[in-house]
């Protein structure tokens, strides 16, 4: 009995231990390895920069666009289905990907249920959630700013969209009669959801996407922040 005891100890000791090191490795070897085009990258250092944010709790990141007229348009669609972006006191508009299950039906702690947990643990279909927010105070710990060049924003833009799920047909169409209050709402997004290659791991690759260096696989809000700032001297 002591033995088969102590052989799940250790067996509980090694996954834990392979964890913190996948953790570890994976905020600390960055994505991608090598600059691809070094003249480029000077070249955007000294171009006119447009500020992005990534909110994060302790599980979740989404990344904030300004609600700037290009941003308003590229995102018309959302307008359309249900939430006017182009609204009084609207500075900032979040996008945040997630499991459809746990993301809709889990809008607080409170009402955490055991299906969504499995679904988001195992395989979900995935959504986009779109909030329209107000000033952010950009010195809470929750919030990071980060500068992209015109041309490094307007791909992270395009790449959020394509985000969306659609037919290539018509536009996204949002999910009726799912919000948490009357300045969000929910689209179908591309792609499945797992706690593996969730949220975190599609807003790093959102920013890289942009140009910006991030770990080789950040499953946590923490691991993301730490990557980002490892590898950029933004």
């Amino acid at each position: 009995m002591m033995k088969l005891l102590r052989r799940f100890l250790i067996g509980i000791c090694l996954v834990v231990f392979t964890a913190v090191v996948a953790l570890g490795l994976g905020a600390l070897v960055p994505r991608p390895l090598f600059d691809s085009n070094p003249v480029m990258e000077v070249a955007q250092s000294f171009a006119e920069k447009r500020r992005i944010l990534i909110l994060n709790n302790p599980i979740h990141t989404d990344i904030a666009l300004p609600a700037d007229p290009d941003v308003l348009e590229a995102f018309g669609f959302v307008s359309d289905g249900g939430l006017e972006l182009d609204y009084p006191g609207v500075f900032w508009i979040a996008f945040g990907w997630g499991g459809r299950s746990f993301y809709i039906e889990t809008p607080t702690w409170g009402d955490l249920k055991p299906g969504p947990v499995i679904d988001a643990l195992t395989w979900d279909a995935s959504v986009m959630h779109v909030r329209r927010t107000g000033d952010i105070p950009l010195e809470q710990e929750s919030v990071r700013v980060v500068e992209l060049s015109q041309m490094e924003f307007e791909e992270l833009v395009n790449d959020i969209r394509t985000s969306f799920q659609s037919d290539g047909t018509a536009p996204p169409t949002a999910i009726p009669g799912v919000a948490y209050d009357a300045h969000d709402i929910f689209f179908p997004a591309v792609g499945g959801f797992n706690a593996m290659m969730g949220c975190n791991t599609w807003t790093a690759d959102m920013l890289r996407r942009a140009g910006v260096k991030t770990g080789m696989w950040t499953p946590l809000p923490l691991t993301l922040d730490w990557s980002l700032d490892l590898h950029n001297g933004r």
